[in-house]
């Protein structure tokens, strides 16, 4: 079968022997020899595989892509829809990441998780393609002082990446705001649950509008089905989409200027000792924490694109940082850089979960050992593989509503007026979200029938940082996203929770709760509670949506700006930074598409460089 003979040849064209593509940290570089490059990408995420394909499509650029995972594509839990909850606790694919206690969060630590593998989390998202809305990128236009990245200069990006399939019966969808020949393709392929069919109706009838399409400048707030009439990252094979799958394809690994390495760990930068100023000259890197380090050399550039976690993780423990922070472990300091690190954001999501009265929920995605359990598994499973249908086809988080928190025709008559966070007067701040199953702590299935609906601030307030935990490249840094430090935060989730429990009270989702359930897993009575009350188990509940951007900030460098418009590291040359990390702000929806677009954008503007160069 093309699935299981695709995930079996994953690994053609990846270099494991890291000998291969570097030389021992000890060994003399010679100009034009072994382990030298153009170019070097640190990370083989989202951005990453991106960088590579665009920049390697110039037979002259010599690239090699360092991933410290293995290949995402080779895992059956990252190609089938509905499995990628599965892989999350899997630490040889997923860093297992914790923030520091939540002062303002019940003083808990939160589970972070990010992908390890090529195409990064884009190989373990919940394959929700919606990319933020017009006023998100005019603000990182304002911010960063260039109206390249406003929307109406940048939205290009957005449709040279995406192959868009219409569905049949789809109703005003522009197709001039949609790309047609992109690698990425979304579209109308995965399967939809009755109760996510429900949520849609529901919020028709509290007054939410029935939006058509999120993704264009019409449609920015609104309800619409994420698996049926707003697209995923789910392809025409009923399989994932990750940047692994869309750009670095056989025919792409084929190159010969491009080398793409695996399980390679870069430990820190290196710099010519001959250059007036800081200038980056390669990497050093390994497969294990005591394993042989080799380096690898850069003629042109260096582009860090190891995520919101990782790229100012690698920046502090090259030297690159808040000088005191680096001073704390005897790192010399390369370039006091306050920013990096700085400004940490990231949507904060609070889960609730009913009864499923129907008993359609489908549970069975992962199996107790009972035989009904094993039995639909089975079931389904043979219906994906052998005619690509059925709920093995669901990204799980169905269906989604925009909304502003001052909308009172949605909430009704509002006594206190919060700070609006939000990019423009048209742009959202919360997201209402509907799951085909119930479910805690980032997968756990709840049984025996559920289904979830969840509460997500798009636009916090509350700003975090991350530092180093040592200087060792093999102790992950502290997070802490700070969440709740800023009132409005709490405000508005107290706002989005009221409106989420008052949606499992109305037709034609309260007929698919079982309202009479006294199960205390479940949130039938909440609706009853206070405000106070309510904050409570926010504070208790809340986790992120996996989207932690903005520490390495594209904005002026009085600002704590790490990088400048065209991401190069301030005061560093041969030095940039390409990932979510370079988010001035972050986005009013999901981040993986808008990181698509920053590396089809660097990538453009690199290649029109480096061809000039030659």
């Amino acid at each position: 079968m093309a699935l299981f003979a695709s995930i079996f040849f994953a690994g053609k064209g990846l270099v494991t022997d890291l000998s291969a593509v570097g030389i021992k940290t000890d060994a003399v570089h010679v100009a034009g020899g072994k382990g030298e490059y153009d170019v070097i990408i640190v990370g083989g995420g989202t951005a990453g595989c991106v960088l590579a394909a665009r920049l390697s499509e110039n037979r002259a650029v010599r690239v090699l892509l360092l991933e410290s995972g293995g290949s995402g594509r080779s895992r059956l839990e990252t190609r089938i829809p509905a499995a990628f909850p599965l892989i999350f606790r899997q630490k040889k694919h997923v860093y297992q990441l914790y923030t520091e206690p939540q002062t303002f969060a019940d003083g808990r630590k939160k589970f972070w998780p990010r992908g390890k593998m090529l195409g990064g989390c884009s190989s373990i998202n919940a394959e929700m393609a919606q990319y933020g809305v017009p006023g998100d990128f005019d603000e990182w236009a304002k911010i960063s002082g260039d109206d390249s990245w406003s929307w109406g200069n940048f939205k290009k990006y957005f449709t040279k990446f995406e192959t868009y399939s219409f569905q049949d019966g789809a109703k005003n969808i522009d197709m001039k705001q949609r790309g047609t020949d992109g690698p990425v393709q979304v579209g109308y392929f995965a399967w939809t649950s009755d109760s996510s069919k429900a949520f849609i109706k529901t919020c028709e009838a509290v007054g939410v509008p029935f939006s058509p399409d999120f993704n264009n400048v019409e449609g920015q707030t609104g309800v619409n089905r994420i698996s049926s009439f707003l697209v995923t990252y789910i392809d025409d094979k009923r399989e994932r989409v990750t940047s692994e799958t869309a750009y670095l394809t056989p025919e792409v690994l084929a190159r010969p200027n491009l080398t793409v390495a695996i399980h390679a760990q870069v430990n820190k930068l290196l710099f010519d000792p001959s250059a007036e100023g800081p200038r980056v000259s390669g990497v050093e890197f390994t497969r294990s924490e005591k394993g042989v380090v080799y380096k690898a050399m850069a003629t042109k550039e260096v582009i860090i694109s190891a995520g919101a976690i990782h790229s100012p993780h690698i920046l502090m423990l090259s030297g690159i940082g808040p000088a005191e922070e680096l001073k704390k472990f005897a790192i010399p300091v390369v370039r006091d850089l306050p920013g990096v690190g700085s400004h940490l954001l990231d949507h904060p999501v609070v889960d609730f979960n009913f009864k499923d009265k129907t008993k359609k929920a489908p549970i069975f995605l992962k199996p107790s050992f009972n035989v009904s359990e094993l039995w639909l598994f089975a079931k389904g499973l043979i219906q994906y593989l052998f005619r690509k249908t059925g709920p093995f086809t669901s990204n799980l988080t169905e269906a989604a509503a925009f909304l502003r928190s001052d909308n009172q025709d949605v909430f009704g008559p509002l006594s206190d007026k919060i700070q609006d966070s939000t990019s423009d007067a048209a742009s959202p701040d919360l997201e209402i979200f509907a799951s085909a199953v119930g479910h805690t702590n980032h997968g756990i299935l709840l049984k025996p029938h559920s289904i979830g609906l969840h509460a997500v601030l798009l636009r916090p307030l509350s700003v975090g940082r991350l530092c180093l935990k040592s200087s060792n490249p093999w102790d992950q840094p502290t997070m802490d996203p700070r969440y709740f430090e800023h009132d409005a935060d709490m405000k508005k989730l107290v706002r989005a929770a009221r409106f989420t429990l008052r949606l499992a009270q109305t037709e034609p989702l309260a007929s698919v709760v079982d309202q009479e359930s006294k199960d205390p897993r479940f949130d039938h009575l909440m609706h009853l509670q206070s405000d106070e009350e309510l904050e409570k188990v926010i504070r208790k509940r809340v986790e992120t949506l996996y989207h932690p951007v903005s520490t390495c900030r594209m904005a002026p460098l009085e600002e704590q700006g790490v990088v400048d418009s065209q991401l190069r590291v301030y005061g560093v040359k041969g030095l940039r930074v390409c990932d979510a990390s370079i988010f001035p702000s972050i986005v009013s929806g999901h981040t993986a598409g808008a990181v698509y677009a920053v590396a089809e954008k660097l990538a453009e503007s690199m290649q029109k460089e480096l061809a000039s160069q030659k």
